[in-house]
């Protein structure tokens, strides 16, 4: 049946190129002969302006923009706020729609804003979601801070344990084990060295560093183990009062304080979430800690918004992508074009809930390396397969509002179990 409205809607096209200190604007609207031009400073007396103008055109106006960094949000929010219909355009979309139009891998921002004008005018547009108008503004902050101070805390690790520790105390590093154990560092701004340890008598070592280790099993052993580990220590001969100490002091309390934050921000986290429903159901799923929870409800937002399951897949870019041409037909691999944060949280959940028990996760890691428990290859791709249906779960629990139950799932008569009830399974007679 055709479309009984064959004359086109009047509406006004406005496709913005961001950058920091300035937005490049291309505006087309009905009877005029050519495009206009506008350049928006990032000012709020230039955006007051640029909204006035727009409001008289009195028209309905649809504007599109490739999202730069964080130089778009104060620019769209303030739009958002003035009623006007936000669209997003694809950064990879531009770039070769850019390529295909000017055959020529030439960029700038006034040729930016005509592709797109030409993908908003052709409806190839994503939905931008506003963080701050959706209330997610706090819980990204949350959630980047974090990741920010983890990677921070990692580097500064890192470089104690390649740079620092051997070259003045290498054989310590084997009593580190556990990046949340925080009782080796404490003992080492104590005693940085094999000398500062082996100044002293044994027994004046270990009740000086006794309440240094925390709650230790075996206090005792441990430190005489320490010890006598010093005393045959090849580390370089550094005094205490030495500068190269004081950095190795000096970096050992920056992860200190690292952690502190660290442990700070997952605090606040928690408290703030607490009585978030969605979140108390995401901690339930195994492998879902506080901070991969905060993670997905921070970077997803309200997953109701997905009316299925493989859109949200898709979000996080677990689709599966071929490359076909004629009679070629290559393998099926994952897309990777979602959020690569939530993509990487449910990867990290996969390989703690297949080491749990009494999960489904696991007993479908374990049906995919049966065949070939050895190989490398088969282990990722179950990682994979679980990472998804994590996944699954997860949009099946927010969507439904059922509490995950672990229990193993049992194929129903029909068919398989629908994803809304997945994590319900059907008892065996």
């Amino acid at each position: 049946m055709t479309n009984p409205q064959s004359t086109p809607e009047a509406v006004v096209w406005v496709a913005i190129d961001v950058a920091k200190d300035r937005h490049e604007a291309l505006i087309e609207a009905p009877g005029w002969k050519s495009r206009k031009k506008f350049r928006v400073q990032n000012t709020a007396e230039e955006f007051r302006a640029f909204a006035e103008f727009l409001h008289g055109l009195a028209l309905p106006v649809r504007i599109g923009f490739e999202a730069t960094g964080n130089y778009h949000r104060a620019l769209a929010y303030f739009l958002h706020s003035e009623g006007f219909h936000l669209e997003l355009i694809s950064s990879v979309a531009l770039a070769r729609t850019r390529e295909a139009m000017h055959n020529s891998w030439d960029k700038n921002d006034p040729k930016d804003a005509q592709v797109i004008l030409h993908l908003l005018k052709g409806r190839l547009t994503q939905h931008y979601h506003d963080p701050m108008v959706h209330n997610l503004n706090d819980l990204q902050e949350l959630s980047k801070t974090h990741h920010h101070v983890s990677l921070e805390k990692t580097r500064t690790q890192h470089r104690l344990l390649t740079h620092h520790l051997p070259l003045y105390f290498p054989e310590i590093a084997r009593y580190h084990s556990s990046s949340r154990s925080e009782w080796l560092w404490n003992l080492l701004i104590e005693f940085p060295t094999p000398r500062s340890v082996t100044r002293l008598s044994r027994d004046e070592f270990v009740r000086k560093a006794w309440n240094l280790i925390g709650r230790k099993v075996a206090k005792e052993r441990i430190l005489t183990d320490i010890y006598l580990t010093a005393q045959s220590s090849v580390g370089l001969p550094a005094e205490e009062n030495s500068e190269a100490v004081a950095m190795l002091r000096f970096v050992l309390r920056q992860l200190l304080t690292l952690c502190q934050l660290r442990a700070t921000i997952e605090e606040r986290a928690d408290e703030l979430l607490s009585s978030n429903e969605d979140y108390q159901r995401l901690r339930r799923i195994p492998g879902i800690g506080p901070i991969s929870a905060l993670t997905i409800l921070a970077e997803a937002g309200d997953l109701r918004r997905f009316s299925h399951h493989r859109q949200f897949l898709k979000f996080c870019g677990f689709d599966l992508a071929t490359e076909q041409s004629g009679q070629f037909r290559g393998l099926s691999r994952l897309s990777k074009r979602g959020n690569a944060r939530l993509r990487a949280v449910f990867w990290m959940a996969a390989s703690v809930a297949v080491r749990m028990r009494e999960n489904s996760f696991r007993a479908k890691f374990e049906r995919y390396t049966r065949s070939d428990p050895g190989s490398a290859d088969r282990k990722r791709k179950a990682y994979v397969a679980v990472a998804a249906k994590i996944a699954r779960v997860t949009y099946a629990l927010i969507r439904s509002g059922a509490d995950y139950r672990c229990f193993h799932e049992v194929a129903v008569p029909g068919g398989r179990t629908r994803s809304a009830r997945a994590v319900e399974a059907i008892p065996t007679s």
